[in-house]
This record gives C-alpha cells, structure tokens and sequence, in this order.
C-alpha cells in the first residue's frame, strides 16, 4: 500500500542541500524550495530514509515526514495557496 507524504526539510549546509535535493527528487514532486510530495510504499520510504540519514548531519539538520494517508482511495486533494498559485502536478513519481 502507498502512502502520500509531504517531505520537509531544513538543511544548513548547501552542499548537503543540494544532495537532500536530488534525493528527494528521485522520489517525488517537488512542491516548492524544500517540500515534496512523495507516494511511497514502505520499501522505498525506508530507502528514503535511510539515503537521507547518510547526507544529514543530525545535530543540525532536520526532515520531517507527513503523513497525508493512503494514496488510493482518500478523494480529491485540496491544496490553496496565498501569493503565487499552486499548480497541480499531472502525475506523482514511483520509483521502482
């Protein structure tokens, strides 16, 4: 079963932003600077986790996973914003 999550991060280094970047990006939709959308199963949520747990430097940086329940079967998402409009992705990204 896939779970929608929102994959936030705070990364002080830009080198290490730069790889928590393209590692995210493997796994889902970028949404805006440092926020992803990513549809995993457990299997790849762990892989995530445990690439990201590799760049981190944990007494300083921080990702937070949120969990926005399954990705089948929950209806329409709604996303608002204020300032520039959301623009919604046709597609989400599996990784085989």
């Amino acid at each position: 079963m896939r779970t929608t999550y929102l994959v936030c991060y705070d990364i002080t280094d830009p080198k290490r932003l730069r790889r928590v970047f393209k590692i995210c990006k493997d796994y889902g939709n970028h949404l805006q600077y440092s926020v992803f959308e990513c549809d995993l199963n457990p299997t790849e949520r762990t892989r995530l986790e445990q690439a990201l747990r590799d760049v981190l430097k944990h007494d300083v940086d921080q990702v937070l996973f949120v969990s926005l329940g399954p990705a089948e079967g929950r209806g329409d998402r709604v996303i608002t914003s204020l300032g520039v409009p959301y623009t919604r992705l046709d597609a989400p990204c599996y990784v085989y």
